[in-house]
C-alpha cells in the first residue's frame, strides 16, 4: 500500500522517524513536565475531579494533535464544525486508527469513552482512566461494580453536557463492510433517552496504520471527520427499542457508503 512502512523511500523515513519520536516524546515530556502538575492539583483540590480530569485530557491531547498537524502539513483536516458543539449526546463513530480515540479527547472537553480493561491496570495510566470516570470493556470481576456505578451516574453526565463516545463495532476496521456492533451504548441511550450523534472518520488509518509504530507524514491524504445523522429517541414515533436504535445506526452508516459508491470518482 502507497505510503506504508514496506514501500518508504529513504528520504521519507528521514521524515517520518523524527517527527514520529517528537510525537511520542510529547506523550512523556508534556506530560511529566507540565500537566502532571495540574493533574495533581486536580486530583488534591477540584470539587469534581472527574470533570477537572476529563478537561485536562481534553488539552493534553489537544496539544498533541497541534503538534501532529503541524509536523505532517500533508494530510490535510477537515472536522464538521457541528462535532465541536455535540453536547449531552452519546457519540458513535467507526473506528480505524489508535488516532480516533485521541481526536475525539481534543475535541470534546466534557467526555467518557468505553477503554479496554487491561489499561486499567496500567500504572499511571490506569489511575488517570478512573479519576476521569472512563468506563471498563468488561464487567467482569472488580469492573463490574465499576460499570454499574459509571452507568448509573450517566444521566447526571448527560445533563451536564458531557458526551459519551464509543466504537461500537468494538475494533479498528478498515474495510467498508460494517462488524457486528455491540449493543451496550444503545441500553444507555435508551435508559436515559439520550441523543445519539452517527458520525464517520475517514483517513486516519493512512497517518497511523494500524499495526506500525511509525507515523505517515509525508503521504497526501485528507482526514475527515462528518456528522452523518442525529438520532433522538424522544421524538422518535412508536417504542424505541434497543434493535431500532441499533438498526438506526447502522442505516446511517450504510446509507453514507451507499452516497460514497455513487459518487463519480
Amino acid at each position: 500500500m502507497s505510503g506504508s512502512s514496506r514501500t518508504k523511500t529513504p528520504l521519507q523515513w528521514l521524515i517520518d522517524v523524527p517527527v514520529t519520536l517528537l510525537c511520542w516524546g510529547y506523550f512523556i515530556f508534556a506530560f511529566l513536565f507540565f500537566f502532571s502538575f495540574f493533574y495533581i492539583g486536580s486530583y488534591l483540590f477540584s470539587s469534581d475531579k472527574e470533570k477537572s480530569f476529563q478537561y485536562l485530557n481534553h488539552r493534553f491531547f489537544k496539544g498533541f494533535l497541534t503538534l501532529l498537524r503541524t509536523l505532517a502539513p500533508n494530510h490535510s483536516w477537515a472536522i464538521d464544525p457541528q462535532v465541536k458543539n455535540i453536547r449531552g449526546s452519546i457519540i458513535v463513530c467507526n473506528h480505524l486508527s489508535y488516532l480516533d480515540p485521541l481526536l475525539f479527547l481534543s475535541l470534546l472537553p466534557h467526555n467518557k469513552t468505553i477503554v479496554k480493561t487491561k489499561f486499567f491496570s496500567a500504572p499511571v495510566f490506569g489511575f488517570l482512566l478512573d479519576v476521569s470516570g472512563y468506563l471498563p470493556s468488561s464487567t467482569e470481576g472488580r469492573f463490574a461494580a465499576k460499570m454499574i456505578e459509571q452507568v448509573e451516574n450517566m444521566g447526571d453526565f448527560f445533563a451536564d453536557g458531557g458526551n459519551l463516545f464509543v466504537f461500537p463495532e468494538g475494533t479498528r476496521n478498515s474495510s467498508t463492510s460494517l462488524e457486528k456492533f455491540h449493543k451496550g451504548v444503545f441500553k444507555i441511550a435508551r435508559m436515559y433517552q439520550c441523543p445519539i450523534q452517527v458520525l464517520q472518520i475517514s483517513g486516519t488509518d493512512k497517518l497511523f496504520t494500524p499495526g506500525h509504530f511509525f507515523f505517515n507524514t509525508t503521504l497526501e491524504n485528507r482526514i475527515t471527520l462528518d456528522l452523518l445523522e442525529s438520532i433522538e429517541p424522544k421524538n422518535t414515533k412508536g417504542k424505541m427499542t434497543v434493535s431500532t436504535l441499533h438498526e438506526k445506526v447502522r442505516q446511517a452508516f450504510l446509507q453514507q457508503e451507499t452516497v460514497k459508491e455513487q459518487v463519480p470518482q
